[in-house]
């Protein structure tokens, strides 16, 4: 998960995935390596002690400091759409395009405007593995952990999700799943998170963040302009109860990247294809533009 280092490196892979339509690979050259054990114990560690005073504090805590952070960050982001969330009465799911560690404080500035006090993020199990400050945000600011344990993905997993749609909860799950940093184009979205929402019944907001670059350049980083944002809010994807969860999954899935696709063409002006340019990665000068 980068915070600052190594970008050159990152968006190097970027183009290398992007350019052989390997749309899930993993770019980051930072994030913890985990084997099946390690993970597997983290996974027990959050199922175990997720309904403890200690846990629970921590994550009072968290919570707290991600929405601060949230409305901090996002001072200048526009919300676009917000009248499509009256057909939302109860919990949804919520899929946006994944870039960057902080991309999330959109959304959560999104809930915190719908009256929500908290949004409950679905997360890599690596991230959980992340140190310092970081690392205790993963932890416990409403993260939940995914990883490829079909044990815990067909039952554990799913009980969560159920309970928190049965609480008016919104959930955020990343359909591109690997996070490429900065990079504007939407991804063929995974199937998994309409699998779920056909499974429990319920809504998914579809949502794609614009990235708009700023004047400014990032402190200490000529290379990178500031970048702020722009949420759209596309539509709102029910499934059909008279169709088969995998019909429903594979026909919300479809809607969804269309929809992400539309978006992009519109607020860049542009086709979406898969042949990188150095305008792909917002706020970047790119290579032969040095300031």
């Amino acid at each position: 998960m980068i915070i600052g280092d190594r970008r050159e490196e990152v968006i190097e892979n970027i183009r290398t995935a992007a350019e052989g339509e390997a749309f899930y690979n993993k770019v980051e050259v930072s994030d913890p390596v985990l084997t099946e054990e390690e993970c597997a114990a983290i996974v027990r560690r959050y199922l175990d002690s997720r309904g403890s005073v200690s846990f629970k504090t921590k994550s009072f805590a968290a919570r707290r400091a991600a929405n601060l952070l949230s409305r901090g960050l996002n001072a200048e982001t526009e919300i676009l759409g917000m009248e499509k969330l009256k057909a939302v009465s109860g919990g949804a799911l919520i899929t946006s395009n994944h870039f960057s560690p902080i991309e999330n404080t959109v959304i959560r500035y999104l809930a915190l405007k719908q009256g929500k006090r908290r949004l409950h993020v679905v997360s890599q199990v690596t991230n959980l593995a992340m140190p310092g400050v970081i690392g205790f945000l993963m932890n416990y600011a409403d993260i939940i952990p995914i990883s490829a344990d079909l044990h815990y993905l067909q039952r554990e997993f799913v009980s969560i999700l159920s309970d928190l749609m049965k609480k008016k909860e919104y959930v955020l799950i990343y359909p591109e799943q690997e996070m490429w940093f900065n990079y504007r184009k939407p991804r063929p979205p995974k199937i998994g998170a309409y699998h779920y929402a056909a499974k429990l019944g319920t809504p998914v907001i579809s949502c794609f963040v614009e990235m708009v670059d700023g004047e400014k350049k990032e402190k200490g980083r000529e290379e990178f302009y500031k970048v702020r944002y722009v949420l759209h809010i596309l539509d709102v994807l029910t499934p059909d109860p008279e169709k088969s969860v995998r019909e429903n999954s594979r026909l919300m899935c479809a809607r969804d990247y269309e929809l992400k696709k539309t978006a992009y063409e519109r607020a860049y002006g542009k086709p979406l294809t898969y042949d990188f340019e150095d305008s792909d990665i917002a706020g970047w000068v790119g290579h032969g533009n040095e300031a």
